[in-house]
C-alpha cells in the first residue's frame, strides 16, 4: 500500500499515537479522518495539518456516532484504505482494594466498551467501506491496525479491566484476518510499551526517568512518531499480516 494518496481513519486521532499517525500520513502525501471526542483538540489539530485532513466528532463507544464519523470520512475523501484504532482509556483499580473497596464494575465495563467493543465497532464499520476499492498489488483493499497494549500481556496492579481490554484485541488479530482476507484486507496489532503521551501527562521528572530506566535499549520513552513509523512499515509491507508487535525497547513489565 503507498502511503502517498492514501486515505486514513485515525480514533484517537487528535492527541498521542493517533496524532503521530494522522501527521505521518498528511506529510507522506495521504489524507486523513480524524476521530475524536468533542473535547478534544481535533479541529485545531486538523487545521494544522491542513486541507488533506478532517477533523470528526467522535464517541468510539456510541454506535451511531462511529456509523456516522466513518461515513463522513468515506464521503469527504471517497474512500478509506487504513484504519487505525488508537482511541483508549486506563482506569486503574484493584479488584479488592486494601480498604475492602471492591472494583467498580461500571469502570471494568467503560474500559471494555471503549477499548474493545468500540475497537471492533469502528473497524467493522472501516471494513464495509474498504471493501469496495479496487484492489492493488496483491489484491489488497485496505489494512487495520489495531492497538492494544503490553499490558494485554503483562498487566500489572490495578490493570484487571485495561488488561483485559487490550487482551481482547490482541485475540482479535489473527481471527479478523482470517475473516477479511476474502476482501483483501489485513490485519496488524501493536503492543506499544511506556510511551510519552497523554497518559503520562503530570509524571514528575524523576518518575518519568524510573519509567526510561525499565527500558532494556533505548533508555528512553517511546514517542508518537515510533508509532507512526511502525504504521507505516505496516502499511508498506503487505506480507505483514495477522501478527501482534510489540513496540516497547525489550521491556517486559
Amino acid at each position: 500500500m503507498e502511503i502517498a494518496k492514501s486515505v486514513g481513519l485515525v480514533t484517537g486521532g487528535a492527541s498521542g499515537l493517533g496524532a503521530g499517525t494522522a501527521r505521518m500520513l498528511v506529510e507522506r502525501g495521504g489524507r486523513v479522518g480524524i476521530l475524536d471526542l468533542p473535547s478534544s483538540n481535533g479541529v485545531e489539530f486538523a487545521a494544522e495539518l491542513g486541507d488533506n485532513a478532517f477533523f470528526v466528532e467522535a464517541d468510539v463507544a456510541d454506535e451511531a456516532s462511529v456509523a456516522a464519523a466513518v461515513d463522513a470520512v468515506a464521503e469527504k475523501f471517497g474512500r478509506i484504505d487504513v484504519c487505525v484504532n488508537a482511541a483508549g482509556i486506563s482506569p486503574a483499580s484493584r479488584v479488592l482494594s486494601r480498604k475492602g473497596d471492591m472494583h467498580p464494575l461500571d469502570v471494568f465495563r467503560k474500559t471494555v466498551e471503549v477499548n474493545l467493543i468500540g475497537t471492533f465497532d469502528v473497524l467493522r464499520h472501516a471494513v464495509r467501506v474498504m471493501s469496495q476499492n479496487e484492489p492493488g498489488p496483491d489484491g489488497e483493499r485496505g489494512l487495520i491496525v489495531n492497538v492494544s497494549s503490553a499490558a494485554a500481556l503483562e498487566g500489572q496492579v490495578g490493570q484487571a479491566a485495561y488488561a483485559a481490554s487490550k487482551g481482547g484485541i490482541v485475540a482479535l488479530t489473527l481471527p479478523l484476518a482470517r475473516d477479511l482476507a476474502i476482501w483483501g484486507i489485513r490485519v496488524m496489532t501493536v503492543c506499544p510499551g511506556i510511551m510519552d503521551t497523554g497518559m503520562l501527562a503530570g509524571t514528575d521528572e524523576k518518575r518519568r526517568e524510573a519509567l526510561m530506566d525499565i527500558h532494556v535499549f533505548p533508555k528512553r520513552l517511546g514517542r508518537p512518531d515510533d508509532f507512526s513509523s511502525l504504521v507505516a512499515t505496516f502499511m508498506e509491507t503487505t506480507l505483514l499480516n495477522g501478527e501482534v508487535v510489540r513496540l516497547d525497547a525489550a521491556t517486559r513489565l
